[in-house]
């Protein structure tokens, strides 16, 4: 393939986020032949050439004379080494930098003569038969997902966490005989399915070596969506980088990634959504960079979110609230997600920073990582303390001629009144409390929960400045149950 198509279609996938149940695009190359009767039990190759600047290559292939009970086993060879095999059990495989198909070893995708390896166990007398392989480069549903399709098709609320770690950076559970060692990449997602989560993207801390793990587990774990993520850590603070593979520099600081707005600059262009963890932690000898201190600062219109609530280490949830809303507060509107910043798959889920705790409610049109990117990036996400399967908050507001849900903008005329509508599930006993530019209003007093599904409905009247509306639900004791994302007023014109 020509090297400027080549590059066209690396820009593209690196400048582009589909959806993981797209059709793929035309195949870079299509490799076919036929197979005699001859060639019964012996391997023959099929070569075809790489060109430079390839990360990853999909292959799918099909055998066309199944009917007649040929039996082709598939294998592929790069120009330097074996890459893997498998047989009969699989007609279609990707290999990347960071992850591959099981059967498959993950590695540089090197330019130059590669072949498929075909073996021949079995084809009949007097048959000929014929075979069809489509070769993709730098296909962007391979850098975004390790599933081509999604787990759920139905439009709802679906529940994750955005935030944890395991054997590839720092997380830890006890060895059979009690040794603290490095937890597998399996009890993570065991404990999310436990959970009942559906969907988890794991960050390891500035590596993308459990992306291969994940994407063994994804068949096995058919419910629960793996997103590949990673934790940013720079000495100057912690972002996730979720929904690519794709590698970004994170040396802040280097020659290479001068400050933290390089880095974004190029998380942004791997279609990844860019989200600054625990801005308010403290930082030290004992959390290096935990804090938020970037110079120069960051421009928060290459941010999507902000982790306004996380895990805390299991001591209890640590707020960042305060940050999230001085960013509001400039203009931006950056959705407030949560994440339990786990380090200890083996914790018990009724402890606080265990896998879910807390839960980041996204509403979608699927379950798909493209899907659950585009519902953060709205704003349709509301946080829940509890990691409960039932709890829900749904706020929307409406004026004389149009409405809006949690992330959006409403721009009313000043004085024209808003009508609220708030709905609560599995929140018996609770207050539900609105908050406007962050701040308990007389306007909008504090509401009793009485029934385990119930609608309130309430008016607001605008000064004509820019706001931002939000809902909490609390216990009895105060404690913080659900938090909303807000929708905001007048926005587009300020």
């Amino acid at each position: 393939m020509p090297r400027k198509l080549s590059l066209l279609l690396l820009l593209f996938a690196a400048l582009t986020s589909v959806h993981a149940a797209e059709t793929p695009s035309s195949p870079d190359l299509v490799l076919q032949g036929e197979v005699k009767p001859s060639q019964a039990q012996t391997y023959f190759e099929v070569p075809f050439d790489v060109p430079a600047g390839v990360h990853r290559l999909t292959v799918y292939f099909e055998n066309l004379g199944k009917a007649d009970r040929t039996v082709l086993d598939l294998g592929i060879v790069d120009p330097v080494r074996f890459r893997g095999a498998s047989g009969g059990n699989k007609d279609h495989f990707t290999i990347s930098e960071t992850d591959a198909t099981p059967s498959y070893l993950p590695g540089t995708i090197i330019p130059g003569k590669w072949r498929l390896q075909i073996a021949v166990p079995n084809i009949r007398p007097n048959v000929t038969s014929r075979y069809r392989a489509e070769i993709y480069f730098n296909r962007v549903i391979d850098d975004t997902s390790f599933t081509d399709h999604p787990l759920n098709d139905h439009p709802g609320w679906y529940r994750g966490d955005l935030h944890m770690h395991d054997a590839h950076s720092d997380g830890s559970c006890p060895s059979q005989s009690g040794k603290s060692v490095p937890c597998p990449v399996f009890f993570t997602v065991e404990a999310a399915a436990r959970r009942g989560l559906d969907f988890i993207a794991i960050s390891d801390h500035n590596t993308t070596s459990q992306y291969d793990a994940m994407r063994e587990l994804q068949p096995y774990f058919d419910k629960t969506l793996l997103i590949p993520g990673r934790e940013l850590t720079t000495f100057y603070g912690h972002a996730n980088l979720i929904g690519t593979t794709l590698f970004v520099d994170y040396r802040v600081g280097s020659p290479q990634v001068p400050d933290v707005n390089a880095m974004f600059r190029s998380a942004r262009q791997t279609g990844g959504i860019v989200s600054i963890n625990h801005p308010e932690s403290p930082t030290g000898e004992i959390c290096m960079g935990c804090g938020w201190s970037p110079s120069p600062p960051a421009d928060m219109s290459l941010v999507n979110s902000i982790e306004v609530m996380n895990g805390g280490g299991g001591g209890g949830f640590f707020p960042s609230i305060r940050f999230w809303e001085q960013q509001l507060s400039k203009g931006y509107r950056l959705t407030a997600v949560g994440g339990s910043d786990n380090h200890h798959a083996d914790w018990p889920l009724d402890k606080i920073g265990s896998v879910g705790s807390p839960t980041t409610v996204v509403h979608t049109n699927d379950l798909s990582v493209a899907a659950i990117l585009d519902g953060i990036r709205a704003g349709h996400v509301f946080l829940d303390l509890t990691g409960s399967r039932d709890k829900l908050l749904e706020l929307r507001a409406h004026d004389s001629h149009s409405s809006a849900e949690m992330g959006e903008d409403l721009e009313p005329q000043k004085g024209e009144a808003l009508a609220l509508q708030i709905h609560v599930t599995a929140c018996e006993g609770a207050s539900l409390r609105m908050l406007i530019d962050g701040q308990k209003s007389s306007t909008l007093p504090q509401q009793g929960i009485t029934s385990g599904d119930q609608t309130f409905n309430m008016n607001w009247t605008p000064d004509g400045s820019r706001h931002w509306l939000r809902a909490e639900v609390r216990d009895s004791r105060g404690q913080l149950l659900l938090f909303s994302n807000p929708v905001y007023i007048g926005f587009k014109q300020h």
